[in-house]
């Protein structure tokens, strides 16, 4: 069973309680499909501009996380139809940061949890 973390979005905190991602989680879809089985091993509001986030992920390596998925909203917008891979996801500079998580904590960091833009492949940082 794999540990998996989630890092969102302080822009999305007041209007998102991580439903759809901790369901995909559970159910091993979407975002998730990679693994056999997964559990939480924490969640994280990363807050702009994500100076914090290094040191989230850190501590979310610590606790036992092997996998940390940043939350879709984070790079995809909302639209009508659901959502999409276009511009006006919550982080302009979400690569960058899911790259410093790699980098300083050599664990796989995903793009992608709950609520997939229609034909989107979820990224890894391996």
């Amino acid at each position: 069973m794999t540990k998996t973390a989630l890092i969102r979005c302080e822009k999305n905190q007041d209007r998102c309680p991580l439903t759809g991602c901790f369901t995909a989680m559970a159910d091993t879809k979407e975002g998730f499909a990679m693994y056999d089985q997964a559990r939480p091993a924490g969640v994280f509001t990363c807050r702009c501009p994500g100076d914090n986030v290094v040191d989230l992920a850190k501590i979310l390596k610590s606790k036992g996380a092997e996998a940390i998925h940043f939350c879709t909203c984070t790079f995809a917008k909302k639209g009508g139809s659901g959502w999409e891979l276009a511009p006006g996801g919550f982080c302009d500079h979400i690569d960058n940061l899911i790259e410093k998580v790699h980098q300083a904590t050599g664990l796989a960091c995903v793009k992608g949890s709950a609520h997939l833009p229609e034909g989107y492949t979820p990224q890894i940082w391996r």
